[in-house]
């Protein structure tokens, strides 16, 4: 594909628009910054430092020379994830912390791909079957890694290697290397390709979902009637449950787990009188109306 085929299939603001870009220095994100340069936008690299790897520190370097050497500025973030379950869950929310809002990063069809199996294997609705669809921080969803990685060997760039990406005791990994590949043989195809199908068709249905439930998501957990709620069909009360929920998550960015939806159903339609749900939360109702509290833990 040509230079001007790639940068047709990405979604970049008007040239002149100034972005972040989140640039590890792998290959991914080195491809990212280069379309975005040459679609004329005026870039602010950032670069977030985990200092879990020995190499972490010359990844760091290697950004910060490339930005001297282009003339744009850079940042470089430093954040502690400290070893243990959940690293890479634990290391994303440290590098969402530290970047800032809007930062656009290098996932490509292949990651789109990858996530839409990742949710899968959790359990996923229609958000989780349409991740990143319709995201703006996101504007290479439309090209293939080896797409992007050819715009970096193209510009003579050596991009940095993050050894970890090779590791199998991390689930995406396993998916890149062993369960996509299985599925291209079972299904003697690019299979990468229709699960991307499958999250942009998704997320315009959820798109179309919300504006019809728009007046929905504006009624509060403590302003609804159970008794109303109730009469929805379930579609209807699951989806409302979601967003009034994901709204009250801590973080402000985890969604409620389908197990957790279900269990909150239950407590509308009386079935429970209460339910624990993530965050120390417990969801009770009382007569006819919901409320959400903290719980204190056991000591």
């Amino acid at each position: 594909m040509t230079s001007d085929a790639l940068l047709a299939s990405c979604r970049f603001p008007a040239p002149g628009t100034p972005v972040d870009l989140a640039v590890s220095g792998g290959p991914d994100s080195l491809g990212l910054a280069l379309l975005a340069r040459e679609a004329g936008l005026l870039v602010h690299l950032h670069h977030v430092d985990h200092h879990a790897r020995p190499t972490s520190g010359a990844d760091a370097a290697f950004v910060v020379e490339l930005a001297e050497r282009w003339g744009v500025p850079v940042s470089v973030h430093d954040v502690r994830v400290g070893p243990g379950a959940n690293f890479e869950a634990r290391a994303r929310a440290a590098r969402r912390a530290a970047l800032p809002v809007g930062v656009m990063t290098g996932h490509t069809l292949d990651d789109l791909a990858e996530t839409v199996l990742l949710n899968l294997l959790r359990g996923a609705g229609l958000d989780g079957i349409s991740p990143m669809v319709g995201d703006e921080s996101k504007p290479l969803l439309y090209l293939r890694r080896g797409e992007v990685a050819a715009v970096v060997e193209a510009a003579g760039l050596q991009a940095r290697r993050d050894e970890t990406n090779a590791d199998a005791r991390y689930r995406r990994n396993r998916v890149r290397a062993e369960v996509l590949p299985l599925l291209n043989d079972v299904a003697q195809r690019d299979v990468a390709v229709l699960l991307a199908r499958l999250a942009h068709l998704a997320g315009e249905e959820r798109a179309w979902l919300g504006a019809l439930t728009a007046e929905d998501a504006r009624l509060g957990l403590g302003e609804a009637d159970c008794r109303e709620l109730a009469t929805w069909p379930v579609a209807r009360l699951r989806r409302w449950l979601r967003v009034v929920l994901a709204r009250e998550e801590p973080d402000g960015v985890h969604p409620p787990s389908a197990e957790e939806v279900e269990r909150a159903t239950r407590v509308v339609l009386g079935e429970v009188v209460a339910t624990e749900l993530s965050g120390a939360r417990r969801l009770s109702r009382r007569r006819q109306g919901l409320s959400l509290r903290e719980t204190t833990p056991l000591r």
